[in-house]
């Protein structure tokens, strides 16, 4: 069974290039451009993974992770933001999220090494 991710990005050549390095790995991507395409997402499809993005336009991460919080979904949630302040960490492994990564110091081994414990 592939493993599908699904991919919350609103910076389109930052979500080609997660898409392009997941895809390599064997892994099925499935993109949205903002929160509010990721729950319309999450009524047709059951990811392996969500990662979210958390600045964006319509319906910003903590949204899309409050609307998981409060429907009970229990998918991994690891955030890809450029805020890099442990408060703002804190409160997304508060609303859920199993890890906290800043895309301005991302690299693929570190993106897999964060996702693989949690795909099948």
């Amino acid at each position: 069974m592939t493993p599908l991710i699904l991919l919350v990005e609103d910076e389109p050549v930052l979500r080609e290039m997660i898409t392009i390095s997941l895809s390599e790995k064997g892994m099925e991507v499935v993109q949205a451009i903002n929160g509010e395409e990721a729950t319309a997402f999450l009524g047709t499809i059951k990811p392996d993974l969500i990662l979210l993005d958390l600045l964006m336009p319509k319906m910003d991460g903590y949204a899309v992770l409050s609307y998981l919080k409060q429907n009970s979904s229990h998918f991994p949630v690891i955030v890809l933001s450029n805020l890099s302040d442990p408060d703002e960490e804190a409160k997304c492994r508060k609303l859920g999220a199993k890890d906290f990564l800043v895309k301005s110091n991302l690299d693929e081994e570190e993106l897999w090494e964060k996702i693989s414990p949690y795909l099948p």
